[in-house]
């Protein structure tokens, strides 16, 4: 059995001084693909925060990709984000700059040194997400879909071994979700987890699979209905 991917036990999350969430056990492992629901303030960001090391774990027991969460120094973050591909619901591309420039900018930030390496990598994670013609192009020239489908490819650079998407078709129509959930899935299909926040309920029944919900301080799995 491989290990996990995400663990935590009993773990207390806080936004500052206060309390979030309560007694969170939770395990996610490879391959999956989870949702996190729950309703605006129900604490979804503080725990996605949590993951990636911009909320210390003060409380309880918390693993992410083989970094101890109770442990983690601010040295390490750097180096915890490189095993995660973050996906943000407000892309965060760099408008100076064209789509190829802005996938070079997170690798060169992230130690690559090789030119060839670059580009190939760049062109690969551009294929992965349908955008392979894109990358001359400015954010401002393309459509939010495919602003997002480049920010997925951006949390691809680094192969990383979860990816944590937060709300990414909270920006979007109904149709381009779809078309990035379907990105989203094939991702998935091809050995990469994958925990996405969103509060789109029609998302969850269209493409189903493990949900966890915050409600209450609590997170807890939500058994899925056959409809």
């Amino acid at each position: 059995m491989s290990e996990p991917i995400l663990q935590l036990q009993d773990a207390v999350i806080f936004q500052k001084e206060s309390l979030i969430l309560n007694d969170v056990t939770l395990t996610v492992n490879p391959g999956e693909f989870v949702y996190l629901i729950g309703k605006t303030g129900s604490g979804k960001s503080s725990f996605m925060k949590t993951l990636y090391g911009d909320i210390p774990l003060k409380q309880g027991s918390g693993s992410i990709v083989d970094f101890d969460l109770r442990k983690l120094k601010e040295k390490d973050i750097p180096y915890l984000r490189r095993k995660l591909g973050i996906v943000f619901q407000d892309f965060k591309l760099l408008p100076d700059r064209n789509i190829n420039n802005n996938l070079k900018f997170v690798l060169k930030a992230t130690g690559w040194k090789d030119p060839v390496k670059m580009s190939s990598q760049i062109e690969n994670v551009l294929d992965k997400v349908g955008m392979k013609t894109k990358g001359f192009k400015f954010p401002h020239e393309i459509s939010g879909g495919e602003q997002q489908r480049i920010a997925i490819a951006r949390a691809l650079l680094n192969d990383p071994e979860l990816i944590i998407a937060d709300e990414p078709t909270g920006n979007l129509d109904p149709q381009t979700s779809v078309e990035v959930m379907k990105v989203l899935q094939d991702i998935n299909k091809a050995g990469r987890t994958i925990l996405m926040a969103t509060h789109d309920y029609a998302l969850i029944l269209k493409f189903p699979s493990k949900t966890l919900k915050c409600d209450g301080g609590k997170v807890f799995e939500v058994v899925q209905r056959a409809v």
